[in-house]
């Protein structure tokens, strides 16, 4: 490490991220919550203004979803911020992280508290206002750097990341493109600080059934039960589980009085492919089914939603990233490996853009959506550290 990585690491460990932390977690800023979303990025906003370039708060793409009776409704997502900083720079990145939490305004999880001196407990302490305050001490650290005008950057903070990024994915597509790398803050894919490496897929799915009432004891035969239609479609697609790919069926709304063959129904699913060709396999599949199941019944299925978060294998460009991360961190006494995830995030989306992303640059912590959720908060020094150390090498020499 040189004399001036040095100084950007330390000036990065040295930010007030804590108490940014402290202050954050107190917002709630649940997906749902527009006024909360309101004020973090307005916290965001002020934290990054310090940084050169242009800031901007930007609208969400429109989102539908289907209500229990079936319908489309629109929903209502927050807006987005998107920092430019030197876009004419030799070495372009982007740099993501959600202002959300899985916890709305009527969860009894609302305050945080001291578990240890050294492990705070609060809502979205680790994933991901801590990551937050991580990207922003690394970014203000190093523009201290001479190095600092060979590297431009976006950074985008979305709404609605634990919903999926609905509102927030065409921006993510926008942000991607052309950049040599991407680093996304959510926590360690483990306590001990390990990184995601490869992650599923994953499409949500609402398939509306519209079948036909009747008397249940007059003339049953006149009618089309649509939730028998739905649950038979479950088992079916149940049924394309296998290794590099689950199925999870997991509710059925619809139906009403016992009397009544019910007219309508709605299966929501969620789908999780390992390869994209897991991923088109199941779309082929699951038409095939709607159509066998539409058939069999003599009724109509219809289906909403789809892969929001493309599959994320490992790429020759990726497994160097994740390289240089292990070795900065080798750098600053950190051992780093990875290891493949089950979950989903906008590193997905962005890996889909074909830009390597590391996407757990955050906290080390645990427990994530659950009151349990808790940040190891020496982490905070460490990963800023980390980052402030990659940007630096990423400005010198890429990946």
């Amino acid at each position: 490490m040189t004399p001036t990585e040095r100084a950007v690491v330390e000036q990065a460990m040295a930010a007030p991220m804590l108490n940014q932390v402290l202050r954050w977690a107190a917002i709630n800023s649940g997906s749902g919550n527009l006024a909360g979303l309101a004020s973090m990025a307005g916290e965001l906003a002020d934290a990054c203004a310090p940084l050169p370039g242009q800031i901007a708060l930007l609208d969400p793409a429109p989102v539908t979803r289907i209500d229990a009776q079936g319908n489309e409704r629109e929903v209502a997502h927050g807006r987005n911020l998107l920092l430019t900083v030197r876009p004419q720079a030799p070495v372009q990145i982007l740099l993501t992280g959600h202002m959300d939490t899985v916890f709305d305004t009527d969860h009894p999880f609302q305050t945080c508290q001291w578990l240890s001196p050294d492990v705070l407990n609060g809502p979205g302490v680790a994933d991901m206002k801590g990551g937050l305050a991580v990207m922003i001490a690394a970014l203000r650290a190093f523009e201290t750097s001479p190095e600092r005008e060979k590297l431009g950057y976006q950074v985008v903070f979305n709404s609605d990341e634990e919903v999926g990024s609905p509102g927030s994915a065409a921006l993510l597509a926008r942000a991607a493109a052309g950049k040599l790398a991407a680093l996304t803050y959510e926590p360690s894919a483990l306590p001990d600080g390990t990184l995601a490496g490869a992650r599923p897929g994953s499409g949500n799915f609402s398939l509306v059934v519209t079948g036909r009432s009747a008397h249940a004891g007059r003339n049953p035969q006149d009618g089309r039960n649509a939730v028998v239609a739905a649950a038979d479609l479950a088992l079916r697609l149940t049924g394309l589980a296998r290794p590099g790919l689950s199925v999870n069926c997991a509710r059925i709304e619809g139906g009403g009085p016992n009397n009544v063959v019910p007219d309508h129904a709605v299966l929501r699913v969620n789908i999780r492919p390992r390869r994209p060709q897991d991923q088109d396999q199941a779309c082929g599949a699951m038409d095939r089914i709607m159509a066998q199941v539409a058939s069999a019944h003599d009724l109509h299925i219809h289906r909403h939603g789809g892969f929001a978060r493309p599959p994320k294998p490992i790429t020759t460009q990726g497994q160097r990233l994740l390289e240089l991360v292990r070795d900065c961190g080798r750098m600053l006494g950190q051992e780093i490996g990875w290891q493949d995830s089950g979950g989903v995030c906008d590193g997905n989306n962005i890996a889909a853009c074909g830009v390597p992303v590391v996407d757990t640059m955050g906290v080390r912590g645990g427990a994530i959506h659950s009151a349990q959720e808790y940040l190891i908060t020496e982490s905070l020094g460490e990963r800023a550290a980390l980052s402030a150390l990659l940007l630096c090498r990423l400005a010198r020499e890429g990946v």
